[in-house]
């Protein structure tokens, strides 16, 4: 089906980062550090850190910023994050889902709490809006990068286990059950795509207008939380421009 390009809104704030890149990678490293760490360094048989690899170079990750991921935690480190999850309410009712990756609990949710607070935001408790956000497996495929039709995309999507596909001027987004990611992610590798993003996200179920008055503390809340060190995924129910 044709919508809204959700990859042009990536991009846009993909853009807004560049001089981020630093923080990013650091962030990225702590993913692979961390996937390596739990399913062992050899991406051909650890699915989720195949994931990460291919996150970080698509975000121009230097190899070896990730080799040295890799190699730290192929080593003696003892360094452990925790995995932790924090929802709100942005100005103007829009729920927020955030990921963190921490050493330190007391801190990220302190700073977190923080952003919400300054922000015109509201911190609530665990699950009250994460019924409102699906997990999906999300596929980028850059229409200039392929001769495809939609319909010859929308085929080889269905052939390759694929929930759905979403058309717009410059690329095919791919939706799939999060068990059926690689699978679908390397099929379409297969079938000669170059993917330009496959990732593991939040999907809402539904969207909210952010009011006009409320947009510039709506992104300083996002800013906010993307800036924080410990916080490694921000989705929001916020209906796109």
């Amino acid at each position: 089906m044709s919508g809204h390009s959700k990859w042009h809104n990536i991009q846009g704030r993909k853009n807004a980062q560049d001089a981020k890149r630093g923080k990013i990678f650091q962030k990225l490293s702590r993913e692979i550090y961390m996937a390596a760490k739990t399913g062992g360094p050899d991406p051909s048989g650890n699915p989720n850190l195949r994931m990460v690899m291919d996150k970080a170079r698509a975000n121009n990750m230097p190899k070896t910023n990730i080799d040295r991921a890799l190699k730290k935690a192929e080593g003696n480190s003892d360094e452990h994050y925790d995995e932790i999850t924090y929802e709100g309410y942005a100005p103007g009712g829009v729920a927020i889902f955030v990921e963190a990756l921490t050493d330190n609990k007391n801190r990220t949710a302190s700073a977190v709490r923080v952003a919400f607070t300054r922000n015109g935001g509201s911190l609530g408790a665990s699950g009250s809006v994460a019924y409102m956000f699906n997990r999906k497996g999300y596929i980028v495929i850059d229409r200039t990068t392929t001769d495809a039709d939609e319909d010859q995309m929308l085929l080889d999507v269905m052939d390759a286990g694929g929930d759905d596909l979403q058309t717009s001027d410059d690329a095919f987004e791919i939706y799939t059950d999060p068990k059926q990611f690689a699978q679908v992610r390397d099929a379409l590798e297969k079938a000669g795509y170059k993917l330009a993003n496959a990732e593991l996200t939040m999907i809402p179920e539904n969207t909210t207008p952010v009011p006009e008055d409320k947009k510039e503390q709506f992104d300083n809340l996002v800013d906010a939380l993307e800036d924080d060190d410990d916080v490694q995924n921000v989705y929001t129910a916020a209906e796109e421009d």
